[in-house]
């Protein structure tokens, strides 16, 4: 069934809206895979945050123009899927390395974080990604390290000190 131009329009606003919102993009040619296991997809996707769909590519590329993600228009050739990382930066390319583990028909042709083309090489960097929870608690951590360090060594003296005392006690 052909598309209007309405539809189009709609189709262009929406992904150009979720574009605008988004951390990163993957994208990744899905020939050959059956609906089941689209359908499985698209249910780890809601499951992690990202937004997956699968439109023409002159749509895409008129929906990212305007975006931070315009230097992807390149590499849109094929059926492709386009997966939005809403809440991590490396949400889309993890679900996409993940599903890729199992089903060797996804393949992924093209990321972008905002910064530039990125090649499916980069995807094992971008998947690594940590998410906000994880950086937070990494940042955290970096944080706390010091100070704990210096309570422990402040709380070291009294601690030698009443050693040497029992050490004396059981001598004499």
């Amino acid at each position: 069934m052909a598309l209007g131009l309405a539809a189009k329009k709609e189709i262009v606003a929406e992904v150009s809206d979720v574009a605008s919102q988004a951390l990163s993009v993957a994208v990744a040619e899905y020939r050959g895979m059956e609906v089941g296991e689209l359908t499985e997809l698209r249910i780890k996707a809601r499951e992690q945050g990202v937004y997956l769909k699968v439109i023409r590519n002159t749509l895409a590329k008129r929906a990212l123009a305007d975006s931070k993600f315009a230097d992807i228009d390149s590499a849109l050739t094929g059926p492709l899927i386009y997966g939005f990382s809403i809440e991590a930066p490396g949400g889309a390319a993890r679900l996409f390395k993940d599903f890729g583990k199992e089903n060797d028909k996804l393949k992924v042709t093209a990321l972008s974080i905002g910064s530039g083309l990125l090649g499916p090489e980069k995807l094992d960097a971008v998947a690594s990604l940590p998410t906000r929870d994880e950086a937070l608690a990494k940042l955290l951590a970096t944080f706390k390290a010091p100070v704990g360090k210096f309570v422990q060594t402040i709380n070291e003296v009294p601690t030698k000190f009443v050693r040497v005392l029992a050490a004396i006690k059981d001598e004499k």
